[in-house]
Order: C-alpha cells, then sequence, then structure tokens
C-alpha cells in the first residue's frame, strides 16, 4: 500500500484552490517520495481541516496542488503549553517532537539558573513541529515562542492559566486535571535553584506537582507531564 502523505500549508483550504508548495516540499514530493502529478496528498493549515488534495503540477522544486475534499473538519483541541529549559540539541529536539505528538499548543523555552544551553534555533523547533504534526496527523502545528527569562516570563503570566511545575526532591501534589488554560514548567538537567522554587511557589498561579517517585530526565519530565495532563483529561 503506497503511504499517505500530509503536508501543512499556510495557505486557505477550499475546493478548486491552487496551493504552491514550498521548495523542500516540492522536493520531498518528487525526489524522495516519487510522487508526481496527478498523485493523492493531504493538506491541513491549522483553520480550515484536513482535505483531500492532489498534485497538480510537480518538476523539481516546484509543485502545484488542489484540494478537492475535505476530509476532516477543524476540531477544538486542548488549550496546554509546554515551558521548558532548553537542554542539548538533540534533547531539544526530541521534546519539540514529542510535545507535538501529545497536544502541546505552544512550546515556550525559558532560560533558568541551571540551563546549559546557551541558544535556541526556533526556526529548527518549528521544523520539527510541523513534521511531527504532519506524522501524527493532528489538525495544528503548535507555536514556538522566542526564549526569555524565567522572572520574564512569570511576569508577564497570562491571568487565569494555570501553570504546573514538576518538581523533584519537593513537597508537591499529583498532577492535576487538565481544565482549562494549562502549562507544564519543565526545568533543566539539575532542577531548579532554591531560589527559583521560591519566586515559583509565590506565584498564585503556579501548581507545584510531582511525577512520581523517581528523578527524571528533563526531556522524560516534559513527555512524562503532558501525557499525564492529557490522560488526566481524557485527551
Amino acid at each position: 500500500m503506497t503511504p499517505s502523505i500530509r503536508l501543512h500549508v499556510t495557505a486557505p483550504l477550499r475546493a478548486g484552490a491552487e496551493i504552491a508548495a514550498s521548495p523542500a516540499q516540492a522536493h520531498y514530493l518528487g525526489s524522495v517520495m516519487r510522487r508526481g502529478a496527478g498523485d493523492p496528498v493531504r493538506l491541513f493549515n491549522g483553520v480550515d481541516g484536513e482535505w483531500q488534495a492532489r498534485i497538480a503540477f510537480l518538476k523539481r522544486d516546484r509543485a502545484t496542488l488542489a484540494p478537492g475534499q475535505l476530509l476532516r473538519p477543524q476540531a477544538p483541541e486542548s488549550d496546554l503549553w509546554l515551558v521548558f529549559a532548553p537542554l542539548k540539541r538533540d534533547a531539544t529536539d526530541l521534546v519539540a517532537q514529542k510535545a507535538t505528538e501529545l497536544g502541546a499548543a505552544a512550546l515556550l523555552p525559558v532560560f533558568t539558573e541551571r540551563t546549559n544551553a546557551g541558544r535556541v534555533n526556533t526556526d529548527r523547533l518549528a521544523a520539527i513541529a510541523i513534521e511531527a504534526a504532519e506524522q501524527c496527523e493532528r489538525l495544528t502545528v503548535p507555536r514556538i515562542e522566542a526564549p526569555r527569562q524565567l522572572g520574564e516570563l512569570l511576569a508577564d503570566w497570562p491571568d487565569g492559566r494555570r501553570l504546573v511545575v514538576a518538581v523533584e526532591r519537593e513537597a508537591g501534589d499529583p498532577v492535576p486535571p487538565l481544565t482549562g488554560p494549562t502549562a507544564l514548567l519543565v526545568g533543566p538537567e539539575g532542577g531548579f535553584t532554591p531560589a527559583e522554587l521560591d519566586v515559583l511557589r509565590r506565584h498564585p498561579l503556579v501548581h507545584p506537582a510531582t511525577l512520581g517517585p523517581r528523578i527524571l530526565r528533563a526531556e522524560t519530565a516534559a513527555i512524562v507531564g503532558l501525557a499525564l495532563l492529557q490522560a488526566r483529561s481524557g485527551g
């Protein structure tokens, strides 16, 4: 059976439209997947649902895609953010991929006192999130925000969004059900400093939570925390 191809596009999706694929998408369709004009492809843009389309034109780095039929209407998703301290590149890439698969609506890198990574390539994370959304059949791609310092993030934290902080070796409640706007905060390898934990505990929207009896790697904690939040909500 020929594998189905899903592509994320930014153009509006409607029957009869003609959508220009990016050069990378055209290369992927023609050179990697060996597709040609007339072959099927599924498209989504995070707004208009998922559409069955066909390749109307394909040559080298140029392709035109023609949507024909709506396969799935756009549906609401959980409003869950992941706030995480950047790690080494492979681990950060893994966090972006798995957070997308687990339904995170936004990824917010945050620098803490023990963060080892000095920079974050947000374009790379966005590309990883798009590829993960294409493969896991999500209808949306999580928003990637520019990295911020922890203090700056907390000072501007939106009213009404609960911030569940994964703590280790500290008193914390079990991960709560995902009800309403929520975010999960996972610290760096080595955890938060005592001063950072004091600041977090004083914040009115912070909910310290334990992920279990074991000390987890930071990338594992992000995956487990998101899975527990989604599971508690049935998502």
